[in-house]
């Protein structure tokens, strides 16, 4: 059982009363307790639980609480900038090489790379569901997915932080979104992402950022990465003047769709 799945485990333990002891926690779970005792601090640093003596309890106000990713759903987010989304997606699938093995991280503009990639006979690692769904029908794409709990707000494969779940696969360009982008660098809103797309990053020789110009001015999250460790910026003419100056100054080579 993945960490992700131990702390949904755990969460809906604790709706009936409020409370649960390690004990149970032990018998459902078969984990350690060093395990059990790691995935109760990130529930608490979280703050969905509160640890006590004995056990946990559910935090103020979490009471039929269900663990889902913090952010926007990828289906009130797909049709947001949508043309900008499509040129970049159009034209970051231009620097994919026919036969070559990429990683497609999950989100509403990487989605827009698929239809533009039959044809290339790609091996493609991608923990999205809709870019599966998307690519199923190009006979030639081969693809793989890592093994993980399914977020169904975004549709998405994730394991958590310190959990290997990636099959044996060397692609040397990834490709992904963000929720934000500025000068402290690539963010995200839930840090479950974070952690799936560092272990993506670490796998990566090129990371190709993909975000329309809205993302430069979308406010805070959690930091993936610094601009210096992105090799190529995908994203779209309105962009201005002083983001591209800001990434161009990072060492990050643009690309306007």
């Amino acid at each position: 059982m993945h960490a992700a799945e131990r702390e949904k485990v755990i969460v809906e333990a604790m709706q009936g009363t409020g409370f649960v002891t390690y004990r149970e926690l032990e018998a459902m779970l078969d984990a350690s307790p060093a395990t059990i005792r790691r995935d109760l601090a990130r529930l608490e640093d979280a703050g969905l639980i509160v640890r006590v003596h004995g056990g946990a309890k559910l935090a103020e106000g979490q009471r039929g609480a269900v663990l889902q990713l913090a952010g926007t759903p990828f289906d009130q987010s797909i049709n947001r900038n949508m043309p900008a989304k499509r040129a970049i997606g159009a034209a970051a699938a231009a620097l994919c090489e026919p036969g070559e093995g990429v990683m497609i991280d999950g989100g509403t503009t990487t989605l827009q790379m698929c239809p533009h990639l039959a044809g290339l006979g790609l091996q493609v690692l991608t923990n999205s569901l809709h870019i599966v769904n998307a690519l199923l029908s190009q006979a030639g794409t081969r693809i793989l997915v890592p093994s993980g709990t399914v977020f169904r707000e975004q549709n998405i494969i994730l394991a958590a932080a310190g959990e290997e779940s990636m099959p044996r696969f060397h692609a040397p360009k990834l490709f992904m979104g963000a929720a934000s982008v500025g000068p402290q660098g690539v963010m995200q809103q839930d840090v479950v992402l974070v952690a799936a797309e560092r272990r993506l990053i670490d796998r990566a020789e090129q990371v190709i950022l993909l975000v329309d110009s809205a993302k430069f001015a979308s406010g805070s999250g959690t930091i993936v990465c610094g601009l210096d460790e992105v090799d190529v910026l995908v994203t779209d003419a309105g962009m201005a003047p002083e983001h591209a100056a800001m990434v161009r100054a990072a060492g990050v080579e643009l690309v306007v769709a």
